[in-house]
């Protein structure tokens, strides 16, 4: 089978029952992708997702009571936005990715205007 572009060569991820199932092993063993499991107990190996998974059960799932599942995924869809478009990021020195990436382009810009 002809692996497709789109899916990654690796996932990292921990030792939850949602990864451990056979169902999901199967899956990527199908798509050719490589598990690669923390440590137990060890979450930071894997820190962007903890981070992630933590923030999105702050604040949607302990925020929010669904009555049915559109709105769950419109609340998730403009949550993500925001999430990745609009917070500001610390290690962008505290500004949103779009600001940080206009900041970049206009530092590296050789364009000089006349005077």
């Amino acid at each position: 089978m002809k692996k497709s572009s789109f899916l990654p060569r690796q996932i990292r991820i921990d030792n939850g029952p949602e990864f451990l199932s056979s169902h999901f092993v199967a899956w990527a063993q199908e798509k050719q992708i490589e598990l690669l499991y923390i440590q137990p107990g060890r979450p930071m190996q894997n820190g962007c997702i903890e981070r992630f998974k933590r923030s999105f059960r702050e604040e949607v799932l302990d925020v929010y009571r669904f009555e049915h599942l559109d709105q769950v995924r419109e609340t998730v869809h403009h949550w993500l936005i925001n999430y990745n478009e609009r917070r500001p990021h610390e290690s962008l020195n505290r500004l949103p990715p779009p600001l940080y990436r206009q900041q970049l382009i206009a530092q590296s810009s050789t364009f000089q205007p006349s005077t």
